[in-house]
């Protein structure tokens, strides 16, 4: 049976998706769709040649049709998508039915307005697959840190982009335009941030300066200082960065809004843009994965405060402790054990592990190496 007319475009748009999928043969995919394999080639050839636009039936097309969206809703569709060009068609309906727009058309529509107005790619759809994250109950249960790749500004100067998330929320906690990665630049702009946001429970990081330094030794001087604010710190796998898969999504978002888009001139121009899109961010923008809400309807701030000054670390009476020495060893029952040089001149606690029968060595709370006996 051929194709009917007012179906033809959804129609061509299906068997494109699935063509540039490459999950079937060609044959196999014309038989699918009941055409002949000279018209798969030619749809082919069109779309390579014009894009969506060159799909349209020109000869046949009606001059009117009752289930026409309104010109109004369509070009609202079209301005919300070039002033946010990495938007789908869930967002674009949920901030067009905040505005009261009426006589919404569905999603389906939508995509076919964007790829009708060459808006949006067959490709780029392919690229967006729905993937299933799992997050924390909580807001401050866990935030994920990380820079985001550094880029050049038109000084010529080299911009670090320093960035952090709340799991559950998905709220932008910080964007911040930094000159460096050491250790004290970030240590600065976390200071601020745990006074306007309280301690989370737990940050990841990956395995890079300033938040670790080897597979062997994860702990630097930072993560010390975070674990006397009582924050436990955990790192990615090597080599994984979709252990911090949330903050990896938000960095390739920002980039697509912010970083490809713009000329950026200087260090407070960049913050300056940084700024104004958290704030759409947290408090404009519909977030698929937590149900086309923002984020900033999800976090509130930790119940824990930035304390005046490093509270010192405690250990249970009786506890079997050692001094880390300059080298970052310990000494326990005539061997030698590599706590790290981060932990230099503080005391750790030794712990036998009777059931893996191995040393494990903590400081304060947290566990940070185990050892075989």
């Amino acid at each position: 049976m051929p194709w009917k007319e007012e179906k033809l475009m959804s129609l061509k748009l299906e068997f494109l998706e699935d063509a540039l999928s490459k999950q079937y043969t060609f044959a196999e995919l014309c038989r699918r769709f009941n055409i002949t394999r000279k018209t798969g080639y030619a749809i082919l050839k069109r779309y390579q040649a014009e894009g969506v636009s060159g799909l349209e039936p020109r000869s046949k097309k009606p001059l009117s049709s009752p289930f026409r969206v309104a010109d109004e809703t369509e070009q609202a569709v079209i301005d919300l998508r070039k002033q946010h060009p990495t938007w789908g068609a869930k967002k674009i309906l949920k901030v067009l039915t905040i505005k009261n727009i009426p006589q919404l058309p569905k999603k389906s529509t939508v995509n076919q307005i964007l790829k009708r107005n060459n808006l949006i790619t067959i490709e780029e759809s392919l690229k967006r697959q729905k993937l299933i994250r799992f997050e924390r109950e909580s807001p401050n249960d866990l935030w994920q840190m990380d820079f985001k790749g550094h880029f050049q500004l038109l000084t010529k100067e080299i911009c670090h982009p320093l960035t952090m998330l709340d799991d559950h929320s998905r709220y932008s906690l910080c964007i911040k335009a930094c000159q460096n990665e050491q250790h004290l630049t970030v240590k600065a702009r976390l200071i601020r941030v745990f006074k306007t946001y309280g301690l989370p429970k737990q940050i990841n990081v990956d395995n890079g300066n300033p938040w670790g330094n080897s597979k062997l030794l994860r702990h630097t001087a930072f993560t010390v200082w975070l674990m006397r604010l009582g924050i436990r710190v955990t790192h990615s796998r090597p080599r994984h960065p979709q252990t911090n898969g949330k903050l990896e999504r938000f960095h390739r978002t920002l980039k697509e809004d912010v970083i490809l888009r713009r000329p950026l001139r200087t260090f407070s121009h960049a913050q300056q843009v940084f700024d104004k899109w958290r704030y759409e961010y947290n408090n404009e923008r519909p977030h698929e994965a937590i149900d086309l809400n923002v984020p900033s309807s999800r976090y509130t701030n930790s119940t824990r405060h930035m304390p005046d000054k490093l509270p010192p670390i405690e250990y249970q009476a009786g506890a079997v402790l050692r001094k880390v020495r300059g080298n970052g060893y310990i000494s326990y029952n005539g061997n030698e054990y590599l706590a790290g040089e981060a932990f230099k001149d503080n005391y750790i606690e030794v712990r036998y592990n009777a059931i893996e029968k191995c040393l494990d060595i903590f400081y304060g709370e947290f566990k940070l190496y185990n050892y075989d006996c």
